[in-house]
């Protein structure tokens, strides 16, 4: 199996280069707006923005901010098939402006944005990120009542475009072999993750001024949601393309990819990356399949029996929806030279049994 992934340096409020209805998926993690490192990013597509952030409205600088992001989302509409899946990773900000201090609802304004335009909200997922220090509050300290409360959470919202899911053919194959442990459904499907961090394998990115002006999610994220909500054959879109996380989540899961990044110099580095990919993506695999048995052995233990055998591995299942799961791994990855700014082409295994 091969798949393709291609990253054009451009505007995410013009994707042009992506025809309609042409992903099944999008994962993706905006700028968020009033996060002060990315002012800049923001005047510089309206210097409005700017204004209102000098003269202290914040109210007008957010409100401002997410008209920049509107235009993406209308591209988004455009460019998912009905009954794809938007994932969006965003974080509310807190932020002193004009001696005032407040909160700014970036989720809140996100969800308002889809549901405008005709995306259904699905029940979105709340992970926690790592604190940044051992203080719990901000502001007066152990008196009160003038505390805050530290936002060490992030949303993923998740919508539907259209009332109704995707069809499939009965029994597709592209569908089933992509199918995910019982076990796994039960962690992935609840709406709060914790244990996100750290979880799978990454990359190491060796330039950590690109990497902290990309604000990068751990892989964890991507992966899960690629996996979760989409099949075989289908292509994923990241507009806001950053580091590349999500085309290795994408490669590492099997799927096609599409990405747009305003700054090139995130891809030039990514290059440099392509050659970890299939230890990474064999490790992504081979960890998923461990955990699987040795949650058999734990659920043996308990008493439990199983009714049903995997096909493709030496292992019982649950459900008899699993059993025709094939995971993947990226034997190699290819450079393409075609009308895309970038290019590669990932050739997949199945993975082997030890």
């Amino acid at each position: 199996m091969e798949t393709t992934h291609r990253v054009f340096v451009g505007d995410s409020r013009d994707l042009a280069e992506i025809d309609d209805d042409a992903v099944e998926l999008v994962v993706t993690s905006p700028p968020y707006p009033m996060i002060e490192m990315w002012d800049d990013l923001f005047t510089a597509l309206d210097p409005a923005i700017g204004d209102a952030l000098e003269s202290g409205d914040g109210r007008a600088a957010f409100d401002a901010m997410h008209a920049q992001l509107d235009r993406v989302w209308d591209e988004l509409e455009r460019v998912l098939v009905d009954g794809g899946i938007a994932c969006i990773n965003v974080g509310d900000a807190t932020r002193s402006l004009d001696d005032s201090f407040r909160v700014y609802a970036n989720h809140a304004r996100v969800l308002e944005a889809f549901e405008s335009r005709g995306f259904d909200p699905l029940p979105d997922i709340l992970w926690r990120k790592p604190a940044n220090s051992a203080a719990k509050f901000m502001g007066s300290g152990m008196i009160p009542p003038n505390a805050y409360v530290t936002l060490e959470h992030e949303y993923v919202l998740l919508f539907r475009k259209g009332d109704e899911s995707r069809s499939f053919e009965p029994g597709a194959d592209h569908r089933y072999q992509a199918a995910y442990f019982w076990e796994e459904r039960n962690r992935w499907f609840t709406d709060v993750w914790t244990e996100v961090q750290g979880e799978l394998q990454t990359l190491e990115f060796a330039d950590d001024d690109l990497r902290d002006r990309s604000a990068a999610y751990p892989l964890e994220i991507p992966y899960r949601l690629i996996c979760m909500y989409s099949a075989y054959d289908d292509t994923v879109l990241d507009p806001f393309w950053g580091t590349g996380t999500t085309t290795l989540a994408a490669m590492c899961a099997g799927r096609h990819s599409v990405g747009s990044e305003l700054e090139d110099a995130f891809l030039e580095v990514f290059d440099d990356r392509i050659a970890d990919v299939p230890s990474l993506s064999r490790s992504v695999s081979r960890a998923r399949l461990e955990r699987h048995r040795e949650f058999v052995t734990r659920r043996r233990e308990d008493g439990n029996e199983f009714e049903y055998e995997a096909t493709h591995y030496e292992t019982p299942v649950v459900t008899k929806m699993e059993r025709d799961i094939q995971l993947r791994e990226v034997a190699a990855v290819e450079t393409l030279t075609d009308d895309a700014e970038y290019g590669y082409r990932a050739i997949h295994e199945p993975l082997a049994l030890e």
